[in-house]
């Protein structure tokens, strides 16, 4: 069992008392606006706040019970995503050999070598073992139409469901000088700069929102929000970095490239559900759509945010 010390205790009980005014505000506001449109955004933004609740809840618990509570989380998260990701691009008969691999070996594998702290393998067995391995598998169904797609949709799900998104919890095995036992807070300074980025770009967006930035591919994302969402990330990020071995102008540094990955990360998966057809890629967390709609940002920050900071520590 993990104790939060008080720098993460305070962190956690802003945390709260932001999503308890935000629900305040909500409740003040049903009774106040009545236009279908207004009426519209406010539950929009009343599943979303749920949601938050919930997500909060289920993230602080597995930070309590320490690195196995993470790593069994996002193995699960993970395991979610790729089933929305497969079923969003289908695959073959043939292709079913290869996918009980993906899902029931190299899954739970991959978190294995995170949870063991096991660096080598685990920055390696899927962009090269498991990359190899899947098309193998899918050659024994002997079917070769559309091989190629087939086997690339695998692999890319993998990539960014798996491998990626494991990053986020394998901060926990960096081992930074005169930062022992206190990895947690990196996570959480992922997380919260990342989803916090998304927040003030749906803010900014509805609040000044303007001028497309892709029109075609996200036509509600406008310049307003993404400036003003990546800004207000920023100076988030920098005014946490007490939780962080960062100075100020690092964590600010880093709060930057998190929240341009992110919105990337979130236009790239956009790009996808565009091409499918669908809005989201599922429907599992009410307000955000599904899993992969609510970590398709996190999955392109957390590895190059993991690494960042290994090559700087070590």
């Amino acid at each position: 069992m993990m104790a939060f010390d008080q720098e993460t205790l305070r962190l956690l009980l802003g945390i709260f008392g932001l999503l308890s005014f935000a629900s305040l505000v909500v409740f003040l506001l049903r009774s106040r606006i009545k236009s279908k449109a207004g009426v519209s955004t406010l539950q929009n933004l009343s599943a979303r706040i749920k949601a938050w609740w919930i997500m909060t809840v289920i993230f602080v618990f597995a930070m309590l019970t320490g690195g196995t509570g993470s790593v069994v989380l996002f193995a699960l998260i993970s395991f979610l995503a790729l089933r929305e990701f497969i079923t969003l691009t289908p695959t073959r008969k043939a292709d079913h050999r290869s996918l009980f691999w993906a899902f029931f070996i190299i899954i739970p594998y991959q978190y294995f070598l995170v949870g063991t702290q096991y660096y080598g393998m685990f920055s390696i067995f899927i962009p090269v073992y498991a990359f190899l391995f899947i098309p193998i598998q899918s050659l024994k169904g002997e079917d070769y139409e559309r091989f190629l797609e087939r086997t690339a949709k695998i692999q890319w799900g993998l990539m960014i469901c798996v491998y990626c998104a494991s990053h986020a919890p394998a901060l926990l095995m960096l081992k930074i000088p005169n930062f022992s036992g206190q990895n947690a807070k990196l996570l959480f300074f992922l997380v919260l700069v990342v989803q916090l980025s998304d927040v003030f770009q749906y803010v900014f967006g509805k609040m000044l929102g303007r001028t497309p930035i892709m029109p075609k591919i996200s036509p509600h994302k406008t310049v307003e929000g993404f400036v003003g969402g990546i800004v207000a990330a920023t100076f988030i990020g920098s005014s946490l970095w007490w939780l962080t071995p960062f100075t100020v102008w690092q964590a600010a540094g880093m709060a930057f490239l998190i929240a341009m990955l992110g919105f990337f990360g979130g236009a790239t998966m956009s790009a996808i559900k565009r091409d499918r057809g669908v809005k989201d890629y599922g429907n599992l967390i009410e307000g955000h759509g599904g899993m992969l709609d609510r970590i398709d940002s996190l999955c392109f920050a957390a590895p190059v945010y993991f690494h960042l900071i290994r090559f700087y520590s070590t």
